[in-house]
């Protein structure tokens, strides 16, 4: 189950990039610690199905739910995840698998049952207590960099900020890619500022205008956005945020970019 859930390629990268655990005392040492990949196994584990980190089987992982948990929350506070998804950038670059010439922007509403922060009344879900989804994606869909808001932000709030977010991808010989040339939005982006704030950092944006007819053809690009979210969602227990803290299931939305990245490769099942 272990190797189903975290393969061996899958791990051979994550494990130089776990934080190194103190050594044991050599005298009362007690229990032996439980093994990061089991660990990571059982935190996958419950990102795909949605059960609750005491409902674990220790079957599945030979820990429980609450060991999992703290390990999230210990690999996530020390940045282990984001080093993970841009060693993972890195390598669909160097195949050629990005395209970086171009990413697009959106945001989608999850409800957050638990409340927590940051959370706040969705005005698509009649007020009800949730958080946003925001992703920037390089051209074929696959996310670069993911950020968490309140239900109640506009998704224009997060434009800057997601592409402050973008990492350095190297892979390649020569310069590491740091910017676009395009950015695709739609209409929620369509903001002057915005515009003179990309330009400025020289990206073009390509953003719907407001009140003017459908048809602009911007959609034929910016679709891609729309099936990362659905391959987001497709982990239960990203569709609904039942963490109260915010680092817990912002930890979980990486891993879920993650794995997303990594069935792009070719040596990934």
């Amino acid at each position: 189950m272990i190797e189903e859930l975290v393969p061996d390629e899958l791990w051979r990268r994550v494990e130089p990039l776990l934080p190194v655990r103190p050594p044991r005392r050599s005298r009362y040492p007690g229990r032996l610690p439980t093994d990061d990949r089991a660990a990571l196994a059982g935190i996958v584990f419950v990102l795909k199905t949605g059960i609750t980190w005491r409902e674990l089987p220790r079957d599945v992982a030979g820990c429980s739910g609450v060991t999992c948990w703290r390990r999230l929350r210990d690999w996530t506070e020390a940045g282990v995840f984001t080093a993970v998804h841009e060693l993972l950038l890195d390598q669909l670059r160097a195949l050629g698998r990005l395209d970086l010439e171009t990413v697009v922007v959106d945001g989608s509403h999850v409800r957050a049952l638990k409340g927590g922060r940051p959370t706040g009344p969705s005005p698509v879900d009649r007020a009800r207590t949730g958080s946003k989804h925001h992703v920037i994606t390089e051209g074929g869909g696959i996310p670069l960099a993911v950020t968490l808001t309140g239900g109640n932000r506009h998704d224009s709030t997060q434009l800057i900020p997601l592409v402050e977010a973008l990492p350095v991808i190297r892979g390649k010989r020569g310069r590491p890619w740091r910017r676009p040339h395009w950015l695709y939005g739609d209409r929620g982006y369509d903001y002057d500022h915005h515009r003179k704030s990309l330009r400025e950092r020289r990206i073009t944006p390509r953003i719907a205008r407001k009140n003017t007819e459908h048809g602009s053809g911007l959609g034929t690009v910016r679709w891609v956005v729309e099936r990362t979210f659905a391959w987001l969602h497709q982990f239960k227990r990203l569709r609904t945020r039942y963490e109260r803290r915010a680092d817990i299931h912002y930890g979980l939305l990486q891993l879920g970019c993650i794995l997303i990245c990594y069935r792009q490769l070719p040596t990934s099942f």
